[in-house]
């Protein structure tokens, strides 16, 4: 993820703190501040060392990194997300912090719509 999409500044951490909106899960609690001036969203990570070494701290924050690469279009823009992970994620793979992950988005609303005529399911015609 380019550096440009990150938040690295504590003083940002903070003012995402007071200001932003918190939802959480079991897994994660996001936070989302509004920030009309930019024109991509940027992410900040927190993973305690409650949660493991740092190798295993470090592959959740790929992992995160990786979920949000993936729903980058889904992802409303002007906001920076800071995502602080709970120890329920040590023991959890790719595919399912990416499903926990949108799922803690949606509460949020953060998420763009979907856009499906027929919620991905085919129509048949029988004569």
């Amino acid at each position: 993820m380019k550096k440009e999409y990150r938040v690295k500044k504590n003083k940002e951490f903070q003012e995402a703190f007071k200001k932003g909106k918190s939802f959480a899960n079991r897994q994660f609690i996001v936070y989302s501040l509004k920030k009309p001036e930019q024109e991509h969203f940027r992410i900040g990570l927190s993973v305690s060392k409650k949660i493991g070494n740092a190798v295993t701290r470090n592959q959740i924050k790929r992992y995160i990194r990786q979920a949000f690469h993936e729903m980058e279009n889904e992802v409303l823009n002007p906001f920076d997300y800071i995502i602080i992970a709970r120890k329920p994620v040590a023991e959890m793979g790719l595919e399912e912090i990416k499903k926990s992950l949108t799922h803690v988005l949606k509460l949020s609303k953060v998420l763009k719509k979907q856009k499906s005529g027929n919620n991905g399911q085919q129509n048949f015609r029988i004569k």
